[in-house]
């Protein structure tokens, strides 16, 4: 048989699409349903009830007395998550109800720093040709606004960190679109003009003083768009008590190492990678997953879904926040701010099962990470004489308008399937898998799905 023959047996024939339609046709609950959904969002339709009334906003642990913050147009939800991680002991240390370390500063540093990368990662593989894998997935992601854990980290331990008054936000930190656009078009177009270079036998000196040029424009596109970095700033407050205090003159380096209350190098990346390619006790990194050049690496280690709960809950029991990331946008329901992995019956109204499990997600791309927030909260119930969650509080980066003034409910059928990742202290790890840290990690390609956080992120509006 030959290959026009095989495409022509696999083809929709007429008499295939009239039975396909009179399928339809003949089922009077389909009917219904299209004409439901034709005037009404399938979400809204089938929405479980039972579980909005079930899903009560208390909790037995709640960290959380402060406002939420808003990423707006942009997708810089990672590097909030920390920044609001890190606001906390901040606030305590100043006794202030509220305060923002300011984002569009390390935004500022997390750009400038991923197009350095983006350019060395492009001379390394110089050698291939444009139309290599690894090349062309760098090609298509010069630089995004995602972030992972790690980068976050390396970029506080560089840079520092401000208040949001001293770099607060400006139109394209707020919506990060256009300004991305001009850089990604700066970037690409260097890229050519080092890979000419190379082609021409141009030595690696001549090489990197045109990537200096280059990212000379990159520093000059991101003053235009989000102003200059401070070196130092004058920083002074009136605390809850009115009682006025007076830092003086601080470098950025200064403000983190006296503002940032908890130990940033004894955290690690925990995620919970269910693949059979993912063996848990495991690290991972992926290929070309950076921002900082000479930084830490992402990296990850795999454990057990019920081990990452009962870390984390612990870990807000001890009263601490938890820096997490997970699929956002699957099986929630903004408005009212739930996440529950059957709030919506999909299954009832299309009549057919949806039977991909976690790892089938995953290895065919139907899940990856999209956003990082933080938890505040967990309610904890007792079953057989131990603690364990039921439901968490989820404190989001898209403003009051959403959930109960902007922190959200996730119950926790929603954890197993959806989470991924939180940021948490060596001291909740058993003596295995500290040792497990320090091996080699498993190198994953750029492409992999653990590496989509760092990408094209949820972007809240």
């Amino acid at each position: 048989m030959t290959s026009i023959d095989t495409l022509q047996d696999g083809a929709l024939t007429p008499h295939r699409i009239v039975t396909l339609r009179r399928n339809f046709e003949d089922n009077v609950v389909y009917r219904m349903a299209q004409n439901a959904v034709c005037k009404i969002s399938v979400d809204e339709i089938t929405v479980n009830r039972e579980i909005v009334t079930k899903s009560d906003f208390t909790f037995s642990h709640v960290l959380d007395d402060w406002s939420v913050t808003n990423q707006k147009s942009s997708g810089r939800c990672w590097m909030f998550a920390g920044l609001n991680l890190f606001r906390v002991g901040a606030m305590k240390k100043m006794n202030l109800k509220n305060f923002e370390f300011s984002q569009n500063y390390t935004f500022f540093w997390d750009k400038l720093e991923r197009a350095n990368y983006f350019l060395e990662r492009t001379i390394e593989l110089v050698d291939r040709p444009v139309d290599d894998r690894h090349v062309a997935w760098l090609l298509s992601r010069p630089l995004d606004d995602g972030g992972q854990w790690n980068m976050f980290v390396n970029i506080v331990k560089k840079h520092g960190l401000v208040p949001q008054a001293v770099m607060p936000e400006t139109e394209s930190s707020s919506s990060s679109s256009q300004m991305n656009r001009i850089l990604l078009h700066k970037l690409r177009e260097g890229a050519k003009i080092l890979r000419d270079m190379a082609a021409k036998d141009a030595s690696v000196d001549a090489i990197r003083d045109t990537k200096d040029e280059i990212l000379d424009a990159i520093h000059r596109i991101l003053s235009i768009h989000l102003g200059t970095p401070p070196t130092s700033f004058d920083w002074q407050w009136n605390d809850e008590d009115k009682k006025f205090h007076r830092d003086g003159e601080m470098t950025p380096q200064q403000f983190a190492e006296k503002y940032v209350t908890v130990p940033i190098d004894d955290y690690v990346c925990l995620v919970h990678d269910p693949r059979p390619t993912s063996p848990v006790g495991k690290t991972f990194t992926v290929e070309s997953l950076g921002n900082v050049e000479g930084g830490d690496i992402v990296k990850y280690l795999n454990i057990d879904v019920d081990l990452m709960k009962q870390i984390a809950m612990q870990t807000m029991i001890d009263g601490e926040p938890v820096w997490m990331g997970c699929d956002v946008g699957k099986m929630m329901q903004r408005d009212l701010g739930i996440w529950d992995a059957k709030i919506y019956d999909y299954e009832g109204i299309y009549d057919t099962p949806l039977t991909l499990d976690k790892s089938g997600r995953l290895q065919y791309q139907q899940t990856v990470m999209t956003h990082a927030m933080l938890f505040t909260g967990v309610d904890v119930i007792q079953e057989n004489g131990r603690g364990v969650p039921r439901r968490w509080r989820v404190e989001n980066s898209w403003g009051d308008k959403g959930g109960r003034d902007g922190f959200y409910l996730m119950n926790d059928n929603w954890f197993d399937q959806y989470m991924f990742e939180i940021a948490a202290r060596k001291k909740y790890l058993s003596d295995e898998l500290r040792e497990a840290l320090e091996q080699p990690p498993i190198v994953l390609p750029p492409w992999d799905p653990m590496g989509a956080l760092a990408g094209e992120v949820v972007i809240a509006s």
